[in-house]
């Protein structure tokens, strides 16, 4: 059964307590006729001034009609809404209902364990556990705990799925226990795909019908999600964004989303991509431009002649990176390319009629002629994008691959300083295929105007010069590697150790998953192979990819180049991208080498893909492909070859580039609407192997005291029926002292989970052998992993310990350097509070609920920033945490704060007056400022007086809650 077809049968009793009838004070619900079918709909005209609303603003004023209650949601909400003043900051709060949740299995299961918690709870407090339900419809997809431990085989896929069950089986039975124990709870199991890409392909509604009795209600697909990146479905027309684990249990459980009507910047497309130009190029410089202008917190609003140019795929991966570039969503219209996607993607007839005869209905067709005000605006000319890449460390820092080579060796000397260089050991063996690994000047011929790499590049025509090793000035260390296999090369800074196909910002592309096949393809019939010590990995982000790979007869190709299936799962964009080959990563350790991963991701923040890797770059399928041939980032694709050909000539990246009308011939020819259905058929079913897991029942879960993975937490431990009065933070001292950009990377538990550290000693303790670790993601339903694994980012500098990297702090009772875990642990036991100091938007990144609930379970009450990246800020609130920012203008050094002080904060109590006090004063040491207060909506505001999210929604369904 098609998904919209369940939606539009459903009419459970919790549904129905989710959308109580509207006021409807304008007169707006009406009928609509689709092919004979009626449905209601609530229409936009029926309140003035919204014709000239922008897309996204026009999406929430129908969520506002149809929710309209008299007292959360009232007209005044609607009017002032359509009354928006583009040039307004926001100060006008709203709740936002979504119409669904969306979650992966890394922040899915502390959601699921956190609901089966609140279940018990809420028999504690004498209520009704039934309650603790989901409202709207919830969807997980597993997609975060495949690892590639296994490639470059054929069994990779085989064997990694194996290890994947073998180390997650208590997880993948809790949430099947879930699924059954919830209503409207459905999980894709492992091995299908990202969900991200399962969101566009299959769960977007789009326009969502929902049964109403005997009507049928249709209104705009709209959806929050536990993972930043949820933003790719705005691609698809489809309003939503990532909000924490916390926020989305609330959404699940009929509380709105409480938000201020936002700014909305107009981003203008003309033109078309050149050829040679791919969807990644473009979204590197959209992000590179929006992160200069600056659209935290906003609306990103794309518009004009050059939309209709940007295929759906393409408008899913600018979607996607919609984090990277800070905004809060990047909205797409509806429009033909969007009809015909969703006909491509199998979705029903009566579906597709649906959308597009309620969108032309209600003015969410794109209409290039027309130009909505905007608060802001910027503009691209597509025909401008060059082939590009980012790195090494943020998405943001785009590179032209004209400028590469260049802007690597110019980024070298911080990963490996230029006095480590050494002579070429004239006993490390070379590849004798790679030019990168020569250390003799070589010149080569001038690169092809007609190349597509010869876009924009300032030196056409001209002869380059290539030099290597320590006679270019750069660091340069070759250390020799005896392969598993017995070949003997040589690894040195810059080599390329990991080239990856993986993540939903690119598989979700035809494309340029297409592109690279076809690379792949030509590089094997000139005879060219991937470099002995890369890694090569393909993750594609649905079946579908493998199913047009085989019948455009493309996968033996990318296999001769190593690039076997290794799973249907985020892999390295999350970290888990698997050790190295252990000679390559005993020579990088033992020479401590700088050496470079290359993925086709939206994330290369530090300390990210693996361990062993200090520089990563984000880039194309193909561009990954070409750096696994070349082997090197010390390398100029547009001048330098990636190798020789069977008869010795040189083979550059332009003679092996796919054309686009081959990559659209293969497309036409390969890619089809039944391979979608079929894909999906029974998406929710899963394998013999998840169906034949053994799963507990009941209506509460029967938690396991041995467990590793599923503990119960212990958020709702003693909590009264009341809330008790907000209090000033008093002798509190500080845990970390933080600079600029510090993520959610650097914050929540992500990644390995070293034998040495806090979380490997408890694993230990508890029986657990070092190789059955498994990763933080994979831990998330267990707090004790999670508190020791959090601010313990290999490459997070706490600054009260300078010079050092990694989770440690200083211990101000005894002055003592330890860890971060067993810092917290003294100041808790003594009693005191703690406090975080950062600098410039902290909390960046992935929305890691971790990132929050573990700060709040060190015992942190406040961080002081500069400023927050949007859903970091409001998970904290709904952790207990109180963000607080530096007066404007200043920052922990103008103010001379070093983090030894005991800190004061007063005037937090003016909150339990039911107001939000502006500033509240504080006092460290000799230091005293007014910091302001960054809970910026009353909504907020009731979850910080409640001590948190989670309990403010208990006592709110148990009808004793404080406003």
């Amino acid at each position: 059964m098609h998904i919209e077809a369940q939606d539009a049968r459903r009419t459970s009793e919790g549904e129905a307590q989710a959308v109580a009838a509207s006021k409807d004070s304008f007169g707006a619900r009406t009928t609509l006729d689709v092919d004979g079918t009626e449905y209601d709909i609530f229409r936009l005209d029926a309140v003035e001034g919204s014709e000239k609303l922008p897309f996204s603003l026009k999406v929430l004023l129908e969520n506002l009609l149809r929710t309209e209650d008299g007292a959360n949601i009232t007209a005044d909400h609607i009017r002032a809404l359509a009354n928006w003043d583009p040039s307004a900051e926001p100060d006008q709060e709203i709740q936002f209902t979504p119409a669904r949740v969306v979650m992966q299995d890394f922040t899915g299961v502390p959601c699921i364990v956190d609901l089966a918690t609140m279940r018990e709870a809420m028999a504690d407090l004498g209520g009704d556990p039934q309650k603790i339900n989901p409202l709207a419809p919830a969807e997980l997809v597993i997609d975060h705990s495949v690892i590639a431990d296994v490639f470059g085989t054929p069994e990779s896929f085989e064997r990694n799925v194996e290890i994947e069950y073998e180390r997650n089986g208590e997880r993948y039975q809790f949430l099947r226990w879930g699924q059954g124990a919830f209503d409207d709870f459905k999980v894709v199991p492992p091995g299908t795909g990202i969900v991200h890409q399962v969101n566009i392909e299959h769960l977007a509604r789009v326009v969502f019908p929902r049964a109403e009795g005997d009507r049928t209600l249709a209104y705009p697909d709209t959806c929050v999600g536990t993972d930043s990146h949820t933003t790719m479905v705005n691609g698809l027309g489809v309003l939503g964004w990532g909000v924490g684990g916390i926020e989305a249990e609330a959404a699940m459980l009929g509380q709105p989303v409480s938000m201020l009507i936002p700014r909305v910047v107009g981003f203008k497309l003309t033109g078309q991509l050149p050829d040679g130009a791919t969807a990644t190029d473009l979204v590197l410089t959209i992000t590179e431009m929006l992160r200069q202008h600056g659209v935290v917190g906003k609306f990103v609003e794309f518009y004009g002649a050059g939309v209709s140019a940007v295929p759906l795929a393409n408008r899913a991966t600018i979607g996607n990176m919609s984090p990277e570039f800070g905004s809060t969503a990047a909205m797409f219209p509806i429009d033909e390319e969007t009809i015909t996607y969703l006909q491509l993607t199998g979705r029903s007839a009566e579906q597709v009629a649906l959308v597009e005869t309620y969108a032309k209905e209600q003015g969410l067709w794109h209409d290039a002629s027309r130009e909505p005000a905007f608060s802001e605006y910027l503009e691209l000319d597509l025909g401008t994008v060059v082939p590009s890449i980012a790195g090494p460390k943020r998405p943001q820092d785009r590179v032209a691959i004209t400028e590469a080579k260049e802007a690597f060796r110019e980024a070298l000397p911080t990963y490996a300083p230029i006095d480590e260089m050494q002579k070429d050991d004239d006993d490390a063996p070379r590849d004798a295929g790679s030019s990168v690994d020569e250390s003799v000047e070589e010149t080569f011929p001038a690169s092809d105007p007609a190349s597509p790499f010869a876009h924009g590049n300032g030196d056409a025509g001209k002869p380059h010069t290539a030099v290597n090793g320590s006679d270019s000035g750069r660091a340069s260390k070759p250390t020799r590697v005896v392969m598993e296999d017995g070949t003997e090369t040589s690894v040195d800074h810059g080599h390329v150790v990991i080239a990856a196909i993986t993540s939903c910002t690119n598989t979700s592309n035809p494309q340029v998953m297409i592109g690279a096949a076809l690379l792949a393809k030509n590089a094997v019939e000139r005879g060219l192979t991937t470099k002995p010590w890369v890694k090569t990995t393909l993750a594609p982000g649905s079946k579908v990819v493998m199913d047009y790979y085989e019948k455009a007869q493309l996968t033996p190709y990318l296999e001769k180049l190593g690039f076997y299936l290794v799973g249907y799962g985020c892999t390295t964009c999350i970290g888990n991208s698997g050790p190295l080959p252990e000679p390559v990563s005993k020579a990088v350790n033992e020479a401590d080498l700088a050496v470079v991963s290359v993925l086709s991701g939206n994330r290369n923040f530090e300390g990210r893909i693996n361990p062993d890797v200090k520089m990563n770059y984000l880039a194309s399928p193909p561009l990954v492909i070409a750096y696994a041939l070349a082997g090197s980032m010390d390398v100029d694709l547009n001048n330098d070859p990636l190798g020789q050909d069977t008869d010795g000539n040189d083979v550059f990246l332009r003679d092996i580039w796919p054309s686009p009308q081959e990559v659209q011939r293969t497309i036409d020819q390969a890619v089809s609407a039944e391979q979608f259905g079929r894909s999906y058929e029974d998406v929710f079913a899963g394998t013999e192997q998840w169906q034949n897991l053994p799963t507990p029942t009941g209506d509460t879960f029967e938690w396991d005291a041995q467990s590793t993975y599923v503990r119960k937490p212990p958020y709702f431990e003693g909590m009264p029926a009341e809330p008790t009065p907000v209090q000033d933070i008093t002798g509190a001292r500080t845990l970390a002292v933080l600079g600029d950009s510090v993520t959610t990377d650097h914050i929540s538990p992500a990644g390995s989970i070293k034998a040495d550290s806090p979380a490997g000693r408890y694993l230990q303790e508890h029986g657990i052998e070092r190789r059955d670790f498994n990763s933080y993601g994979s831990r998330r339903g267990n707090h004790e992993v999670m508190i020791r694994g959090t601010f313990a980012n290999i490459r997070l500098r706490n600054q009260l310990v300078p010079g050092t990297e990694g989770g440690v702090t200083k211990n101000h009772l005894t002055g003592e350097t330890t860890s971060i875990y067993d810092a917290s642990r003294a100041y808790i036991d003594a009693g005191i509070p703690l406090v975080v100091l950062a600098g410039k938007e902290y909390g960046s990144g992935s929305s890691r609920d971790w990132a929050a609930k573990g700060t709040a379970l060190l015992g942190v009450k406040a961080v002081i920033a500069e400023s927050y990246e949007r859903i970091h800020r409001s998970n904290l609130i709904g952790m207990g945490v109180l963000p607080l920012q530096y007066p404007e203008g200043q920052d922990r050094e103008s103010l001379g704060l070093t983090g030894d002080e005991e800190f004061e904060i007063t005037g937090v109590t003016a909150l339990n007056d039911g107001t939000i006090p502006r500033t509240v004063h504080v006092k460290a040491g000799d230091v005293e400022f007014d910091a302001r207060v960054r809970i910026d909506t009353p909504g907020e505001a009731n979850y910080y007086r409640n001590g948190g999210i989670m309990q403010y929604v208990l006592r709110s369904l148990r009808g004793t809650v404080s406003a």
